[in-house]
């Protein structure tokens, strides 16, 4: 089975960027991750990812400053924790919208994505804060309507992106933990990572304790026992993606998280 792992949100920038942009992989195929990718872009002021393709799906969530997202020449306008989902084969280009930075967690259903640059063979229309037409193949989660539930007691969770609101391969969202707060021990049938957006947070798994901060990410196998706990002063806030179309956690005994009762299976 893959090791847990963790990366720095302040990891050296893919090779591969485009001018402009500074792409950062968190989990991908590289630690083990299976079926999905997470990582951010770092966009400079009015700086542009030209339109391509993916040949799996793809989920863009914005962290700070304001996106246009234009996919087949329809531009939404999204600002922090707004959701886009885009199809695999569906072209789409993301441009920053304003002069200073905008950073954007993206997420694949692909351990290994790849990207093909292609024409822009669309018009514009500005759909600003509206939302996809039926029929259109993109979906579009805003913030403000997601719905937050409290998953255990003070920690609130809201779903950005799943099935059943348009997705494929991957699903993920929101969490804002309370001070002292925390998740129950639990595990997963597919892989996941976390981003930890604010705050610190700490995070056990399977005997193993980590401290995380600052847009650190963690790549935790499926099958392993974890749990985050807000260990900071202040309000702590992640987002989470699972290589999976739906949310799916099986709670298990808190002293497997911590390491003093074995894990067999």
């Amino acid at each position: 089975m893959p090791q847990e792992a963790f990366v720095s949100g302040n990891c050296a920038p893919n090779p591969e960027s485009p001018e402009g942009v500074e792409l950062r992989t968190f989990a991908s195929h590289a630690c083990g991750a299976t079926g999905f990718s997470t990582g951010t872009a770092t966009f400079r002021g009015n700086a542009e990812l030209p339109y391509h393709l993916h040949t799996c799906s793809e989920a863009i969530t914005v962290l700070s400053g304001n996106a246009l997202v234009v996919v087949e020449g329809r531009g939404y306008r999204l600002g922090p924790l707004d959701c886009m989902h885009v199809p695999a084969g569906v072209a789409h280009a993301v441009r920053n919208a304003e002069s200073r930075p905008m950073v954007a967690h993206w997420s694949f259903a692909s351990s290994a994505p790849s990207r093909s640059f292609v024409q822009d063979q669309h018009g514009f229309e500005d759909r600003g804060a509206e939302r996809p037409l039926p029929g259109d193949p993109e979906s579009l989660r805003r913030f403000a309507d997601a719905e937050a539930y409290e998953l255990t007691r003070g920690a609130w969770f809201r779903d950005l992106f799943a099935k059943r609101l348009g997705s494929t391969g991957i699903c993920g969202g929101y969490g804002k933990f309370a001070k002292g707060s925390s998740l129950p021990c639990h595990t997963h049938a597919y892989d996941e990572s976390i981003t930890i957006l604010t705050g610190a947070a700490t995070c056990q798994v399977q005997g193993s304790r980590y401290e995380m901060a600052g847009i650190q990410t963690a790549f935790v196998p499926q099958g392993k026992p974890h749990r985050f706990l807000n260990s900071g002063d202040a309000e702590m806030e992640m987002l989470w993606v699972y290589a999976g179309d739906e949310p799916d956690r099986t709670i298990v005994d808190n002293r497997h998280c911590a390491g003093t009762l074995s894990w067999l299976k």
